[in-house]
């Protein structure tokens, strides 16, 4: 008895496409500096005159703490868009994650110029933050690849990022700054660990791209 053959579907049919397809096509020019990532960056970095202006010149702490909250909600935007809309650039690599630990440094030191979260607890934070940024300067300036961020880290930096602006509302007269206080410790904490453990879980990964460099080989995933 014949099998009945089944016809391919016509060219022209429709196709489902994942959900998370990008939607113009192939991967742009990596060499491009005009792109839409970059210019989210860009007016990410513009903010933070904003930033300080507000809370030094206006006394608005509460002003300036909505604004940094903005900013740190909106960290992840600007890498969705390049991923989603395959506009991955050199340029944005590099744009994106100096501008993001120059809001955070700038941030943290006027919050603590300002008295507004605990000391200590701004030292620790920063001398995560500038340990990581000179190892990786290092590594950039002798050729070698920076290890990509991981989940831990950017679950960290996301939680330090809503702490501060829920420091400064704790800090501020709202009726209820004890439970931004409480939200600020809760997140500071949990963001504090969390990025350390990154920290902690880059040190192979340093020393195997910085061995990789060494033998000319491609730098490890």
């Amino acid at each position: 008895m014949a099998v009945p053959s089944v016809d391919p579907p016509l060219p022209s049919e429709p196709v489902d496409a994942p959900v998370d397809a990008p939607v113009d096509g192939p991967a742009g020019d990596p060499s491009r500096i005009l792109t839409v990532p970059n210019l989210i960056t860009l007016v990410r970095l513009l903010c933070l005159p904003v930033f300080v202006w507000l809370l030094f010149a206006q006394d608005e702490v509460v002003g300036a703490a909505i604004l940094l909250a903005v900013l740190g909600a909106t960290d992840w935007c600007d890498g969705y868009v390049a991923r989603r809309f395959h506009q991955q650039s050199d340029f944005g690599k590099l744009f994106d994650p100096t501008v993001d630990r120059l809001l955070f440094f700038v941030a943290i030191v006027s919050i603590m110029i300002e008295g507004l979260a605990p000391r200590w607890f701004c030292i620790v934070v920063l001398v995560r933050e500038v340990t990581v940024a000179l190892i990786n300067v290092v590594l950039t300036a002798r050729g070698v690849k920076p290890p990509d961020v991981i989940w831990w880290g950017k679950a960290g930096t996301m939680g330090l990022m809503f702490a501060f602006p829920w420091f400064m509302g704790g800090a501020s007269d709202l009726s209820i700054a004890p439970l931004f206080q409480i939200g600020a410790w809760i997140t500071g904490l949990v963001g504090l660990a969390f990025s350390y453990y990154a920290a902690f879980r880059y040190v192979p990964r340093w020393r195997a791209n910085l061995a990789a460099a060494r033998r000319g080989d491609p730098a490890p995933a």
